[in-house]
């Protein structure tokens, strides 16, 4: 991949507009990687036989349920060909949602996902009921090109996640966490880590502080993960090194905040990611 080709995909990759809303269907043998994005995402699971796997969860997907995937968050679609696999997914502006936040945080629900480390939304059918139309309303409108048309997306937008945040203010999964599939040491670790990217984080230094043998960690955890520890660590790494230096932060001080005691190393998996060095990666948003 030559510059440029990296530079457009790095800029497809980071969403500019307010939303996007996509409502698909496929019908055939899926095989999704292990991915993430720049924003935060909602996947609203329509049909099929679904299970998706987030940061070492599987959650096993009934019509309705709602995921809320914050950035960052590793995660995967693990999908039966023998059925239609239906969801809608929206794509979130952080920047659009906080403008909008002066009478209530309307990205707490993103927040209180990662707090409490539950990405699903399981609607009884009252919330259902309440939540469907302003979803299909939402739908209509991006299809719009009349008078108004962005500013009435917007603000459907805004009211679904009004409602979204309302419902999600209190939830607990109740029956639902039979659904779920997780090993709680397994998160702890991976809470661990992802609370210390600038330190030594080595199978070692882990399998001693939280008393497990470090051969058991490493196939327990690339089980629930999909990711062998040190790639885990590396994978989350380079995402919030990429997430600093379009803050603006100094190359030189986003690899050692991140825990690359050596700059050739850092430099070398920054490139093999996304396609750029860091300060070529710097430039592309210096100058976006």
């Amino acid at each position: 991949m030559d510059r440029a080709d990296a530079e457009i995909r790095i800029k497809r990759g980071y969403l500019n507009e307010d939303f996007r809303y996509f409502h698909l269907r496929d019908k055939r043998d899926l095989e999704f990687e292990f991915h993430y994005h720049d924003f935060n995402k909602i996947v609203i699971f329509v049909a099929g036989a679904v299970t998706y796997r987030i940061e070492g969860k599987a959650y096993r997907l009934k019509p309705w349920d709602i995921l809320l995937i914050s950035r960052g968050e590793l995660h995967q679609a693990v999908v039966s060909p023998e059925d239609t696999y239906e969801r809608i997914v929206i794509w979130v502006n952080s920047a659009f949602l906080s403008a909008h936040s002066t009478d209530g945080n309307l990205l707490k629900c993103f927040e209180l996902s990662n707090e409490t480390r539950n990405n699903l939304l399981r609607l009884d059918d009252d919330a259902a009921r309440s939540i469907k139309p302003a979803i299909f309303s939402l739908e209509n409108s991006v299809k719009d090109e009349g008078f108004g048309a962005g500013l009435l997306q917007n603000s459907l937008f805004l009211q679904l996640m009004i409602y979204l945040n309302r419902l999600f203010l209190g939830y607990s999964l109740g029956a639902s966490a039979a659904d779920v599939e997780y090993d709680e040491r397994m998160g702890k670790i991976m809470d661990h880590i992802n609370s210390n990217l600038g330190r030594e984080l080595s199978i070692d230094r882990l399998s001693g502080q939280f008393f497990i043998s470090k051969y058991y960690l490493m196939h327990k955890f690339k089980e629930q993960t999909g990711y062998t520890v040190h790639r885990y660590i590396l994978k989350k790494r380079l995402i919030k090194a990429a997430q600093l230096i379009k803050k603006g932060a100094q190359v030189t001080d986003t690899c050692t905040a991140c825990g690359f005691g050596d700059y050739s190393n850092f430099e070398r998996a920054f490139r093999k990611e996304f396609g750029l060095s860091p300060r070529d990666y710097y430039k592309v948003f210096l100058n976006s």
